[in-house]
């Protein structure tokens, strides 16, 4: 069987997709036999008009030669119009398909994928690896199999007719098609070459676009679009290069298979002198091959696409094939107490461990402060807490329950998240807020709004909450963006809330305004802050000190300053810096 998971997986389709192509193989078999049935029907009628001219017999019976002919337009334009159908149309709800598909997947993959991505190459494969399989998918799978197929039977019928004259016009098609497959090898390497290239292309122009202002104010403007124009040439030469080299095994190929019509020009000539065959066998034939050659040529002058989309169909099934984040669909706590017991975590499964058995206890209703030297895990144990990354060793609860078990979505309706760098959208202000929870009125959202002190910045801006405030909130200030995500994780109102570094790179008076804020934010809830200043944990219930990895110290601020540690050492320092 050439079709079934094995073919999907070649070519990167799915269970519909491929029922498509079936059906497009189908009816270009259907419509490549009925053109040769139109050929039949007019070697009947020329050997009848033959017989009269040479031998005086009856002229042949026009009306039904006519009505023949009206059948077999009507039957070919019908098998056209399915051929088309399901070779072109339907494919692009495939394409459709297949790229929610590859969002939903994205949506479901754990944080560990993206690590090891780059937003260029994930794009890349979303919109141009798509591209690349649609003109694969639509152009050239129904032609390429049907044309195997109706080949093969055609190929029966004509050697059963006449062996000799079958052999002389078929034999280049399988010597052309093992030309090119042969080559296979050789095309996946240039077009792998050309791609890499081309990924250069796109991250150093995403890279140039994400630091223009770091560019302009160290003047380095010039030096980067000449790395970028460099980059460009490159990938222009290798692409020029790869398409040359295909061409001249596709154009060879294309000339192999069309010397067939030569040699069934040589062999029915000398079978003609030699009185084996008759003029209108050697015609019929002719005719024939110049059909035969049909269903490959525009699947030979797309056939590099099949074996250069080899990248592509990598790729894409490389995000398939990577595991889901999965868990049960329920999640029943017992409180929302969060307990580390001996957890263990690498990002690098090969290299040296982040986290090594850490343990401690954040209880609800208090507020538990990670700290500790940058690096050293404490943004790690929060990303953990709330499964962004899934731990290696030790066990992670949450209520009682372990995180692994949850999934992530699921488990993640119990958590706000409140982070130094705040991701916002080119929307209203109104709607930025309103991600925190999907559906929230109006009223809502305002409400939680006023409790983060956004009323204060909002009411100068000149729509007020229905001001666009650009990509990543660019019309606003530091302080005032991170109000907005104070607002999100309000007006969700989730029983735990992480903070990472939330008032880090605010100015006093911002940070007033959001300690604020994040005060109507944490009443009665779990709280994990990891923080620097050292003031922002003194108010905390308690605080778990880690370093390298270990916690090496836990309990209250009061305690630890008393107990002349590490944390203690850091207040210090902090101290005398400030001073």
């Amino acid at each position: 069987m050439i079709f079934g998971e094995k073919f999907r997986k070649k070519y990167a389709l799915s269970e519909a997709g491929e029922a498509n192509v079936k059906r497009g193989v189908l009816w270009t078999v259907i419509t490549n036999l009925l053109v040769m049935a139109g050929i039949g029907i007019l070697y009947m009628l020329m050997q009848g008009y033959m017989a009269t001219l040479v031998d005086g017999a009856p002229l042949p019976k026009v009306p039904l030669y006519l009505l023949a002919v009206v059948a077999f337009l009507v039957l070919s334009f019908l098998t056209h119009y399915q051929q088309y159908h399901y070779t072109y149309s339907v494919v692009y709800d495939e394409v459709g398909h297949v790229r929610t598909s590859l969002a939903e997947r994205l949506r479901k993959l754990p944080l560990s994928f993206f690590s090891h991505r780059d937003l260029a190459e994930l794009t890349e494969t979303m919109m141009s690896d798509v591209d690349r399989l649609e003109h694969v998918w639509s152009h050239v799978l129904g032609y390429l199999y049907g044309g195997y197929i109706s080949t093969a039977i055609i190929a029966v019928m004509v050697l059963a007719y006449d062996w000799r004259l079958g052999l002389s016009c078929l034999w280049g098609v399988p010597v052309a098609f093992a030309l090119l497959f042969g080559s296979r090898k050789l095309f996946e390497s240039y077009a792998l070459r050309a791609k890499t290239a081309g990924l250069d292309v796109a991250d150093s122009i995403q890279e140039t676009i994400e630091n223009m202002r770091e560019i302009r104010a160290t003047n380095q403007g010039a030096r980067f679009l000449a790395d970028v124009g460099e980059k460009i040439d490159t990938f222009e030469g290798k692409q020029t290069a790869a398409e040359l080299r295909i061409g001249i095994f596709v154009n060879s190929a294309s000339v192999i298979m069309r010397l067939g019509m030569a040699t069934t020009v040589l062999v029915g000539a000398r079978l003609i002198l030699s009185g084996q065959i008759d003029f209108m066998t050697l015609f019929m034939f002719l005719l024939m091959v110049t059909r035969v050659y049909a269903p490959f040529d525009q699947s030979l002058a797309l056939i590099a696409e099949v074996f250069v989309s080899d990248v592509s169909v990598q790729r894409l099934n490389e995000i398939f094939d990577t595991p889901i984040a999965t868990g049960s669909e329920t999640f029943e706590p017992a409180g929302h107490d969060v307990v580390f017991e001996n957890v263990g975590f690498s990002y690098d499964k090969q290299g040296e461990a982040t986290l090594e058995n850490v343990s401690f206890i954040a209880k609800e209703g208090q507020v538990t402060a990670l700290v500790g030297p940058s690096g050293s895990g404490k943004s790690t144990c929060a990303r953990l807490t709330a499964r962004l990354w899934d731990h290696d060793a030790g066990s992670l609860t949450v209520g009682g329950v372990e995180v692994l078990d949850v999934d992530p979505e699921v488990l993640m309706s119990d958590f706000s998240m409140v982070f130094q760098d705040v991701t916002l959208f080119d929307d209203t202000v109104m709607e930025n807020i309103r991600l925190g929870r999907h559906g929230a009125t109006d009223e809502e959202v305002l409400a939680a709004a006023a409790a983060a002190n956004c009323d204060e910045f909002v009411s100068r801006l000149a729509d007020g909450y229905a001001t666009i405030i650009g990509e990543n909130g660019a019309r606003l200030s530091g302080g005032e963006r991170q109000r907005i995500s104070i607002a999100r994780a309000l007006l969700k109102d989730a029983p735990i809330v992480l903070l990472d570094e939330a008032t880090a790179s605010l100015d006093v008076e911002n940070e007033s305004k959001v300690q604020g804020a994040l005060s109507r934010l944490l009443a009665g809830k779990t709280v994990l802050v990891n923080a620097h200043r050292m003031r922002t944990v003194m108010g905390a219930d308690k605080v778990v000190v880690i370093d390298g990895g270990h916690v090496v110290e836990q309990g209250s601020p009061s305690e630890l300053l008393a107990a002349g540690g590490l944390f203690a050492n850091m207040v210090s320092l902090q101290s005398k810096s400030a001073g």
